[in-house]
């Protein structure tokens, strides 16, 4: 069991959840920004306007990157800081671009290959105000593409660019359930706007076609000169049939890894969208372009896998109801013979099972060919931490432990299955703002003292990575 000898790794964050300084050097609003000013949508009433301060502590975070041993560091830029309206005809921000250009610099002067994903969430306020954000086939995608070229050009150091992280929270948790930003869903309860049944279908299109043109971009216009990769990051949780000898269990299982990870995959990886999905949704999915298949097909350097967690799961008989985005099933943590999936969290979507992790990729390996692969994303919360003592909580065996299940299941798929992986970046760095929780829940190797004086306590699975890479990765 091993990796090859130039395996990167290290830790993921993004822009939202650690920088903080909202408004500092001409940095614009984001529709999180605007979200979180709403009462009732942050499970603390908290926001990211400090979060981890990450804007103005930089050279503290590579310090610690370097002192953990990694080799590698995921993070976002802040489209708000580059253009603060967002537009392609609106004015760019010199500062924003300096901050990250540096940063880069920095990275790399330690050592650090740095992996740069143009989107986390984090969409202009601008935008989401003048066309409706996501929603606009025609405008999106060339915005998109803009920002995309502006920093291309302005960091040709990178070698590795996601396009965008998990379009499925930003289309499903955006445009169905309303969870996160901008918070559309059918349920008026909730928000006055919004189309649960349709919002999200189209949503996810324009993200994947706004993926096309700036891979397209990059790989026209820059890649020639700069020799980088560009790819997107999907997220998705291995599945088992609740029941394993009910055939419909069976095929939900592949079903919901279709809605979730193949959605955007097999337009990428084959220029349609899946089978079940135009079985279930029919035309509220909307229908590729000849042009935008071109953009869409073979866009792809590299596949970047987030994940976290397993499901048994169920199917529904009868037929779906219009919101349904998982395919017409249940997801459940417990099976017919009452075997758990794996232990509690403080993430109630989040239970430990390694040997998901090896199944899935090794699932996803066959699927779309036996592509490269990064796991851009894994990574646990613990139940309670926020509540225990500073002492307590850097001594988290819990997490250790999922690390150490976790790589060893990866290596596994590596070593044994033939899956192609050359990276690993665990989430997170740090404790940050995790979205609709707040600051309740914390998924950091290093504990941050957001009360007091923001200052960072490596946790002992910060220490655990290395000792554990080294003995996986080949020598010369």
């Amino acid at each position: 069991m091993s990796l090859p000898k130039d395996f990167l790794w290290g830790f993921a964050t993004a822009s939202y959840q650690i920088e903080g300084a909202a408004e500092t050097d001409g940095r614009g609003p984001s529709i999180w920004d605007t979200f979180c000013a709403v009462p009732g949508k942050i499970a603390d009433g908290s926001s990211g306007v400090v979060a981890c301060d990450s804007y103005n502590r930089t050279g503290e975070d590579i310090d610690l990157l370097k002192s953990l041993g990694a080799t590698a560091y995921r993070f976002s830029i802040a489209w708000t800081r580059i253009i603060p309206l967002g537009g392609r005809n609106d004015p760019i921000n010199q500062k924003g671009i300096d901050h990250y250009v540096k940063f880069v610099d920095d990275l790399l002067a330690a050592g650090i290959q740095p992996f740069i994903t143009l989107f986390h969430w984090d969409l202009p306020d601008g935008l989401d105000k003048r066309y409706g954000g996501l929603l606009d086939r025609e405008e999106f995608p060339l915005d998109f593409e803009h920002y995309a070229r502006t920093m291309f050009k302005a960091i040709p150091k990178c070698q590795h660019w996601i396009t965008f992280n998990e379009p499925w929270c930003s289309s499903i948790l955006g445009y169905n359930t309303g969870y996160f930003a901008p918070g559309h869903t059918s349920d008026r309860s909730r928000s006055a706007v919004g189309d649960s049944a349709r919002e999200p279908w189209i949503a996810g299109h324009n993200i994947l076609v706004a993926h096309g043109r700036a891979v397209k971009a990059y790989r026209d216009d820059f890649k020639p000169s700069q020799g980088g990769e560009i790819g997107i990051t999907l997220n998705g949780d291995a599945t088992y049939p609740w029941d394993p000898e009910d055939p419909a269990d069976v095929e939900a299982c592949d079903r919901k890894i279709e809605f979730a990870i193949s959605w955007f995959a097999d337009p990428i990886y084959f220029g349609h969208y899946p089978e079940s999905m135009l079985k279930q949704l029919g035309d509220r999915l909307p229908t590729f372009t000849a042009e935008e298949v071109a953009l869409v097909k073979g866009s792809n350097d590299f596949y970047g896998m987030n994940h976290y967690t397993a499901n048994y799961i169920k199917h529904k008989p009868g037929s779906p109801p219009e919101d349904d985005f998982l395919g017409h099933l249940e997801t459940l943590f417990y099976n017919k013979n009452g075997d758990c999936i794996g232990p509690e969290t403080q993430s109630f979507w989040l239970r430990p099972h390694a040997q998901g992790f090896r199944d899935l990729l090794g699932w996803l390996s066959r699927r779309y060919g036996n592509p490269k692969m990064y796991v851009t994303e894994n990574g646990t919360s613990l139940k309670g931490e926020n509540d225990m003592s500073l002492e307590k909580i850097v001594e988290d065996d819990f997490r250790v432990k999922y690390f150490d299940d976790y790589v060893r299941a990866m290596a596994k798929a590596v070593s044994e299955d033939g899956v192609d992986v050359r990276g690993y970046l665990a989430w997170s760095l740090m404790d940050n703002f995790e979205w609709a929780e707040g600051y309740e829940t914390r998924f950091g190797v290093t504990y941050v003292d957001y009360v007091n004086d923001q200052k960072r306590h490596p946790k002992k699975s910060a220490k655990s990575l290395k000792p554990l890479f080294d003995t996986l990765i080949k020598k010369d």
